[in-house]
């Protein structure tokens, strides 16, 4: 597995990590079993850098985390976290004392002293620019509960915003081939400022798997079924702010891009990892050969200018008019 150093953190993380969000909630009933199965494959793969957050499953994710980690001692594993979600999303709340209680928390269900990484859980856009809120965040560290910390945005604005400041150490945001808009500027000045990208939603949900079809359905309690209109969070989460049959016709032009031996996934998810200035990437995953397919992409590289080219093809005529401006 390739690695890559996680920017102003010094940190070397595996260029494919793992997303957790679906070892705790919104993607179906999850076997404790089964989530812990999956991260032991994950660092049968290779894989270093595990993304969680306080929200997912009310802290079940990062309790499993906290729980595998103690079972295998000296396991080299970045963990990131994130934070505020649990609380109602104003500005109000996004303070110091808040801060302590959040990563007390999330220190106790990982079962360490220190967070590896704590990322603020795309909070509401006006707090991006307040300097108070980064002097908290900077105290976090001074005191020696976190050891850096970053953003996960939900639009290239407020990714921006964070990079300027000058302890950012990573931001997490969406990007995936039906999601170009952070190539523009957000990748460039993040290379520029030294601020590791976290590439999240890889897959669109799913989609770029190619394993969907106009028949699928989705548990009631997955945030593919409820959550396709944006009624409990931003969109832009689900399928990437696309709608299905869309994203599914448009799957399948890439999927005719694909050499053989690659997977639609592994090829959707190595095209990331080839763009100037991803840290890591962090397919989710809830079986063991998801998993290891996963880890697996990291081996294909970039698959080539045909494919990077067909990408924005396909962006360009599916996606950009509905998605670009709005992210």
């Amino acid at each position: 597995m390739e690695h890559r150093t996680l920017c102003r953190t010094g940190r070397e993380v595996s260029v494919v990590g793992l997303g957790t969000w679906q070892l705790g909630a919104d993607w179906g009933e999850v076997d404790p079993a089964q989530a812990r199965a999956v991260l032991d494959a994950a660092a049968g793969a290779g894989v270093t850098f595990f993304d969680t957050a306080d929200v997912y499953g009310d802290g079940r994710s990062e309790q499993a985390i906290g729980a595998f980690l103690r079972d295998n001692p000296g396991l080299e594993v970045t963990v990131a976290t994130k934070m505020g979600r649990r609380a109602e999303q104003v500005p109000e709340n996004y303070v110091l004392a808040n801060f302590r209680q959040w990563v007390d928390r999330s220190r106790r269900n990982l079962g360490t002293d220190v967070l590896d990484l704590v990322q603020l859980h795309c909070p509401p856009t006006a707090v991006y620019g307040d300097d108070e809120l980064y002097d908290a965040l900077d105290t976090l560290v001074d005191e020696g509960a976190v050891r850096h910390y970053g953003v996960s945005v939900e639009r290239t604005d407020e990714a921006l915003a964070a990079i300027a400041r000058g302890r950012t150490a990573t931001v997490q945001i969406v990007l995936n081939a039906f999601r170009l808009k952070p190539l523009d500027d957000v990748l460039p000045a993040a290379e520029a400022a030294g601020v590791g990208i976290i590439a999240r939603v890889p897959l669109a949900s799913g989609l770029l798997s190619g394993t969907y079809s106009e028949t699928t359905t989705f548990a009631a309690d997955d945030h593919r079924a409820y959550n396709r209109d944006g009624a409990a969070f931003d969109v832009g989460e689900t399928f990437s702010g696309v709608e299905f049959e869309r994203g599914l016709a448009a799957v399948r032009e890439f999927g005719q891009l694909v050499p053989e031996g690659t997977t639609t996934a592994q090829a959707a998810i190595a095209w990331i990892t080839a763009q100037r200035g991803v840290s890591t990437v962090i397919p989710g995953a809830r079986s063991v050969d998801q998993v290891r397919a996963n880890a697996a992409a990291a081996d294909t590289g970039g698959l080539g200018a045909a494919l990077d080219a067909g990408v924005h093809d396909i962006y360009d005529r599916w996606f950009r008019e509905v998605v670009h401006a709005r992210w």
